[in-house]
């Protein structure tokens, strides 16, 4: 059970892979920073690789056959895309799923006020976060605003050298001797995490100005200043906020980390990390058996519920669609091939931090560098809401990593008493097929800057490739 530095397993060969293959993920993680945005990026690397939409061949009649490559995307926020292998779907597909959310702040429907000479966008964040590392450190807003005409504006600001940031206020020290007493859930309130978006009056002209002091002193001129500007460049009204996704995420890029560069840190990578991996997975396979299978979904960190989420029926509902464009389609052939299927619920795991020792069980948990990670479950406490995957499948698994190489390890999410995580795999579990969850250590877990191990990002994306071509327990 001794567990293996995979960075001492590589030739230089394949050091130069990892480098290269770290470097394209850091370019995934710096142009996806929202779900939509990383739906962009996934499909046009899939059209440049040969897939085709799935609702166009549906609408033109076509048919598929082995070796087509079909893609859905559902709302802008999660897709789906086949490869399809040899054999009849009936009996199971290969299936790499992972969530392409991650925790935020998410903009309110009514978020512009002023206060004290700032303007302010109200806030309410988005899955599990330490609410105190938001503060302080610059913030960029992505999203979109639908106008009631259905047009559609894109916001990205914060990211460009030349581009403002925003930011939440924290209490100076030196008045902070009340703050400092309380729990770490309490410093910050949820309430407060209210960005800064600017301090200037909205500036008039001579004549208005007249007017004005006639009149009194304008109320809310900051305010109006930023929907000046928003009104600017952007077109956007004030009431245009209501129908807006706007996500307030940490600004600037992806950075290699140490002195060694061994490392990726980064905001997003829980879990566009499992993401980009299985896409490059379903890139590199050849002519497959069995038909391979990636699901990138939202809404994993608040319960993956929603049409966007994974207990959604979008998944299903594709899957129907392929097999009935190959001819096998009936509701017993459907329910067999999920019942068939084999899936890699892929998730990070929680990384050894030997800062905080105490919280993990060093005997079950993942160490960065030690290559790919499988939790037999997670959830929390006594296994509450978890996939407990089964010994066979585990020792299917087993041998096929054995086969090919690939360095793996297992882990647990802490230890027992001290709580856990969920991933989409008991959802998935739920359609009988055989499911584990498997993927990357990360350190820092859903803090705003995240890091990985350069070999684990790349060792996982081989052991994708190995399941895909590979797995089949019937």
């Amino acid at each position: 059970m001794e567990q293996k530095n995979t960075w001492e397993t590589y030739n230089a060969k394949q050091l130069g892979e990892v480098d290269a293959f770290a470097r394209a993920y850091m370019d995934f993680l710096d142009n996806g920073k929202t779900e939509r945005e990383c739906i962009d990026q996934i499909v046009n690397t899939l059209e440049d690789a040969g897939y085709r939409e799935l609702e166009s061949l549906v609408k033109d009649g076509k048919k598929l056959k082995a070796g087509d490559k079909v893609y859905s995307v559902w709302m802008n926020k999660s897709i789906v895309f086949f490869q399809i292998g040899k054999e009849k779907m009936e009996n199971g597909i290969n299936i790499l799923g992972a969530h392409i959310d991650s925790p935020r702040l998410d903009v309110k429907q009514n978020p512009l006020y002023e206060d004290g000479g700032f303007a302010y966008l109200d806030t309410h964040y988005y899955g599990g976060v330490k609410k105190y590392q938001w503060v302080t450190i610059p913030l960029a807003i992505h999203g979109v605003v639908v106008k009631k005409d259905g047009s559609t504006v894109e916001i990205n600001v914060g990211e460009n050298e030349d581009d403002p940031v925003f930011f939440v206020s924290d209490l100076l020290i030196h008045l902070a001797q009340e703050q400092m007493e309380k729990k770490a859930n309490k410093v910050i309130e949820g309430e407060a995490l209210d960005i800064i978006v600017g301090n200037k009056p909205l500036v008039i002209d001579k004549k208005k100005k007249a007017d004005k002091e006639e009149k009194g002193s304008d109320k809310d001129a900051v305010k109006k200043g930023i929907l000046d500007i928003l009104k600017k460049d952007y077109d956007m009204e004030e009431e245009d906020f209501i129908s807006a996704e706007l996500e307030v995420v940490p600004a600037g890029k992806a950075r290699e980390a140490g002195f060694d560069r061994s490392m990726i840190f980064s905001y997003g990578q829980d879990d566009r990390v499992c993401a980009f991996s299985s896409l490059k997975a379903m890139l590199e396979i050849g002519q497959t058996a069995r038909t391979a299978c990636c699901i990138l979904v939202d809404k994993e960190e608040i319960g993956s519920v929603g049409a966007t989420g994974m207990q959604s029926k979008f998944f299903e509902n594709a899957v129907a669609e392929v097999m009935n464009l190959l001819g096998e389609y009936s509701e017993m052939n459907l329910r067999r091939c999920l019942s068939h299927s084999c899936m890699l619920s892929s998730d990070v795991s929680s990384a050894f931090d030997p800062t905080y020792a105490a919280s993990f069980d060093k005997k079950n948990v993942a160490y960065l560098g030690g290559g790919m990670v499988f939790n037999k479950f997670t959830g929390s406490r006594g296994k509450s809401g978890s996939n407990d995957a089964n010994a066979e499948y585990l020792g299917h698994i087993r041998a096929i990593f054995e086969k090919e190489k690939i360095n793996f390890q297992t882990a647990e999410l802490g230890k027992v008493d001290l709580g856990g995580g969920g991933t989409i795999a008991y959802i998935l579990a739920l359609y009988g097929m055989n499911v584990i969850d498997s993927g990357v250590a990360v350190l820092n877990m859903h803090a705003p800057w995240e890091a990985t191990s350069k070999a684990d990002v790349y060792e996982t994306k081989r052991g994708y490739v190995a399941f895909l071509e590979n797995a089949d327990l019937s």
